[in-house]
């Protein structure tokens, strides 16, 4: 496809062409000069797209930089309501409406909207509350009301996070948007409680009231609880008063239903499922519309011309309001995905995520996505499958091994914590699965599989594959037995169950060539061997693999459910998992089973807070 614009204007002004890029990702896997990415899984934020095929994160977001000094962008050409003469058309679809911004000024008002929760470190006593305002705040402030019923009763004043994007075009001009976020950290909560909310401007307006709950405190006295999971979500949200596919590049194209609006669709049927938390395994708003790294060309008329793409911040905005169903009252945690390595911010593409998402800390430093927590009996690692990838290396190596490192220091210490049944692990890149598009990366599959076996982790939820895949329990890269639908599975004995659900909202995928799907109402008897399915090799290159480990394989729109119900001593423990459609029909069903020690008590820890005490802010 010619692109002749794409290096032109670019190479003029920074001609440097391909730096170097590392020849090792920091666990030893040498790439020598091979293409850093795949064509096409680059996300298009101003490199031209020959040359930041060939680049890491660290190298684009230099180039960005170095062509921005070049071209500096007067802050007095950014409107106080967040973007630049014609473009601030484009936030039309955001939670705000056209007044906010139809040339928004500080005489605009000043509204919050896209609301989304996440649990800091310890769910049972941490709470996160974000939102986004609909333009610049000056010296205003945003206060959050909050309390344990509707009358609130304690107010704390939100931090405001201001986020600057600048994205070159091929034209030589800079599209820059201006975005504000505001959050509020909420420490010393009652576990397992119900809080109201509402973020507030003095003075002016105001959320409608939300309530929200705090998870259970770590053991099994808390009782039964659900948390949801998918991933790669993006919105299939038209700004109204815009042409059709002005946000989706018309990615969004008809489907299998050209009737639904899938990536909405699962918003609410996560919603109505009510989850204590729900799992997003990275590609989370595809600021990048299409996805496939083309050189940025901006058209408010539509989409760009072939060959072109466009990279849009304020995709973030639209896809904040598609969440908020669900996301204002259901805690939202985030892993990060190729399509979530933006090279405008830094570091390693997640500068943004820090103005935009709350995430826990306590990960190795230097990755902000990775983290665990615990709820109730249930222990959960969120993972950053970019640094270790072998298909997509654009960030590959970039913690130098230190996140390996965390991931078996964090395992050993909640499999050796008697309160914790269930170790649950969620990240991006597949381990393991048959798709035609990604298969299995045998960068994730080298550097964490071994531990999931040592350390006996029950359960891998990844996303990167637009469709839903389980396998039977894996150990040591083999299916110990098969688990069609319906089985009871114990993790201890039998290894680990992996379930691919990119089935978010993006177009799906398919599976390889003569392998059919097989579900419940379907079964397809022997269909879990595989013989021409591949794996990532370090070098770029794919390896073929015929495999016998895919039990379930469901090409449409999907989540995973999963229900905990903590067992007494001399009893069991159980987590069981349903694959539900987006319209809430269960597919597939599997329960996992541990055995709790007879004689085993909880011991009281931290006792919860009196439920009309004032939240500790931070």
């Amino acid at each position: 496809m010619a692109r002749p614009e794409a290096t032109t204007v670019f190479t003029d002004i920074f001609a440097s062409g391909h730096l170097v890029v590392p020849l090792s990702d920091g666990n030893g896997a040498n790439f020598g000069a091979m293409p850093v990415s795949p064509r096409g899984e680059v996300v298009g934020s101003g490199v031209p797209a020959d040359m930041a095929e060939d680049m890491t994160i660290a190298e684009q977001h230099e180039w960005l930089r170095t062509f921005l000094r070049r071209r500096p962008v007067s802050r007095r050409s950014i409107l106080l309501g967040g973007l630049a003469g014609a473009g601030a058309a484009s936030l039309l679809g955001t939670p705000f409406g056209r007044a906010a911004y139809a040339g928004a000024t500080t005489d605009s008002p000043l509204l919050v909207g896209g609301r989304h929760a996440a649990f800091g470190a310890d769910p049972s006593r941490q709470l996160r509350l974000a939102a986004q305002l609909s333009r610049n705040p000056g010296r205003g402030r945003v206060l959050v009301d909050i309390g344990p019923g509707r009358g609130l009763g304690h107010t704390a004043e939100a931090e405001i996070r201001p986020l600057l994007s600048q994205v070159p075009q091929v034209d030589g001009s800079i599209y820059t948007v201006e975005q504000y976020y505001v959050h509020a950290a909420f420490d010393n909560l009652a576990p397992g409680h119900e809080y109201y909310y509402r973020f507030r401007i003095p003075g002016g307006s105001a959320t409608p009231v939300q309530a929200i709950r705090t998870g259970h405190r770590k053991g099994r006295e808390g009782g039964s609880f659900r948390f949801t999971m998918m991933g790669d979500q993006g919105s299939n949200t038209t700004p109204p008063g815009l042409p059709p596919g002005r946000f989706d590049d018309n990615y969004y194209q008809a489907d299998n239903d050209p009737t639904v609006v899938h990536a909405s669709a699962i918003t609410a049927t996560i919603a109505r499922q009510d989850p204590v938390f729900h799992l997003l395994a990275g590609d989370i708003c595809y600021a990048d519309p299409s996805g496939a790294g083309l050189p940025p060309r901006r058209n408010l008329a539509g989409s760009p011309p072939a060959g072109f793409d466009n990279y849009d911040p304020t995709v973030w905005d639209v896809y904040l309001a598609g969440i908020e169903a669900s996301a204002a009252r259901t805690p939202w945690m985030f892993a990060t995905g190729n399509h979530d390595m933006e090279a405008l911010y830094s570091p390693h593409g997640y500068g943004g995520h820090h103005a935009r998402l709350d995430l826990p800390d306590g990960g190795p430093k230097g990755c902000p996505s990775v983290y665990s927590f615990v709820h109730g009996n249930v222990a959960v690692l969120s993972l950053d499958a970019n640094d270790v990838s072998f298909e997509i290396r654009t960030n590959t190596g970039y913690s130098g091994g230190a996140q390996t490192s965390w991931v078996e220091r964090t395992l050993k210490a909640h499999r050796a914590d008697p309160d914790i049944d269930f170790i649950v692990c969620f990240f991006h890149h597949c381990a393991y699965s048959t798709t035609a598009q990604h298969a299995s990366d045998g960068g994730v599959r080298g550097a964490w599989a071994g531990l999931f076996d040592r350390y006996q982790v029950d359960l891998v939820l990844q996303g990167h594959n637009h469709l839903y895949e389980r396998t039977d329990p894996i150990r040591e890269n083999t299916p110990t037995r098969q688990a069609p639908d319906g089985s009871v599975i114990e993790p201890a004995k039998d290894g680990t169950t992996y379930i691919v659900a990119g089935s978010g909202g993006r177009p799906r995928y398919q599976f390889q060539g003569g392998e059919p799907e097989s579900y419940r109402g379907k079964i397809v008897p022997g269909s879990n061997a595989v013989p021409n399915s591949y794996v990532w090799q370090s070098d770029g290159t794919k390896l073929t693999e015929s495999i016998n480990w895919s039990r379930t394989r469901f090409d449409n729109y999907a989540i995973v459910v999963a229900d905990s119900d903590p067992g007494q001593p001399g009893g069991y423990s159980t987590l069981t998992l349903r694959g539900v459609d987006e319209h809430g029909t269960e597919f597939d069903r599997v329960t996992l089973r541990r055995a709790v020690a007879r004689g085993h008590t909880v011991p009281t820890k931290n006792p919860p807070d009196h439920p009309g005490s004032a939240p500790g802010h931070r």
